[in-house]
């Protein structure tokens, strides 16, 4: 019988597979954006966050294999085909063809990628937070394709339009996110 994981037994899978710090720091990001958005739409924060915790379960061990290796590790261990379903959605296009169709799939893969881009921003400020960040700082380096050149800015512009949000409105809530998890992921600055 499938199992939809609690926060700590998602949190052991991946501290299993994962070591890095900053693939840690990312997860704690995206469960921390996904339970934001959880609470804003009326949706289960814990739910949301799980899957927002787990969704790069595979990429320390398994590049190359993105999102499916995660898919075979969760299923085997039984963990529910919906949670499973959420967590290919986020590499749609990109190295699954799982097409995020709820607004739980949609939200992980329009901010996914903004973490990354915001992390990048705050970590170039004065105060290294996120605490006073600014939508239009954001904004601002998202236009420079030179600046965290990694980040995939069609997939966050693919996002909000999945989910008929309009990209100032996305980033603002990824902060607001992002600011109730700030010291798990060191972006509280000088203002612990």
């Amino acid at each position: 019988m499938a199992f939809k994981p609690t926060r700590e037994q998602a949190w052991e899978i991946l501290t299993e597979y994962t070591k890095s710090d900053a693939l840690i720091k990312h997860a704690l990001a995206v469960e921390g954006v996904m339970r934001h958005f959880a609470e804003l739409f009326g949706e289960d924060a814990e739910e949301w966050g799980v899957i927002g915790l787990l969704h790069d379960l595979d990429y320390e061990q398994y590049p190359e294999e993105h999102c499916r290796k995660t898919g075979e590790i969760l299923a085997a261990r039984d963990v529910d085909p919906g949670y499973i379903r959420a967590i290919m959605s986020h590499g749609y296009g990109l190295c699954t063809d799982v097409e995020p169709t709820t607004r739980l799939e949609k939200t992980l893969y329009a901010v996914d990628e903004l973490t990354g881009l915001i992390n990048a921003v705050c970590l170039m400020r004065p105060s290294k937070s996120v605490l006073d960040l600014e939508v239009k700082s954001v904004k601002k380096k998202f236009k420079q394709p030179s600046f965290a050149a990694g980040v995939n800015r069609e997939v966050i512009r693919s996002g909000c339009e999945m989910l008929g949000m309009e990209l100032d409105e996305v980033i603002h809530e990824t902060i607001q996110g992002m600011r109730k998890c700030a010291e798990a992921i060191d972006l509280a600055g000088d203002f612990q």
